[in-house]
């Protein structure tokens, strides 16, 4: 199985950023020991803090993978495009997001991805990633 995750702008902070609502674990360290756990499992990453590379890279594997773990971060509240792209590809989308989203500030309780995902993990901490990968698996 080939799996992908894609984090949008800021994701790569983890760790340092905001670490009371994100935590204090690179996303680095984290996906190191998610890939020693599902050894099965053909596990990418990409991130970008630039909205057209996360289009891009979705559309590159959205017809080709098993699935699609997509935090776009801000942009999933933004970005009509992100949520174009992810209802134009064939392999099926899990948005997640680290924190829950409807307790924070009133504009992140939209999402443009929402709508095409095939489900959404909030409030997790990073271990919305697992339970993403798990849902695929």
């Amino acid at each position: 199985m080939k799996i992908i995750i894609i984090n949008g702008p800021n994701l790569n902070l983890l760790g340092q950023r905001e670490p009371e609502i994100y935590g204090s674990l690179s996303f680095d360290t984290f996906i190191k020991g998610l890939k020693r756990k599902y050894t099965s499992t053909d596990i990418q990453y990409f991130q970008s803090n630039i909205e057209g590379e996360l289009i891009n890279k979705l559309q590159e594997v959205g017809f080709s993978y098993d699935g699609i773990i997509l935090n776009a971060a801000a942009y999933t509240h933004t970005s009509i495009g992100i949520g174009d792209a992810v209802k134009a590809i064939t392999t099926p989308v899990i948005e997640v997001h680290i924190s829950n989203t409807f307790s924070r500030e009133s504009f992140r309780h939209q999402s443009f991805i929402s709508p095409n995902a095939k489900g959404v993990i909030i409030g997790f901490g990073l271990k919305s990633y697992e339970l993403a990968l798990q849902s695929f698996l």
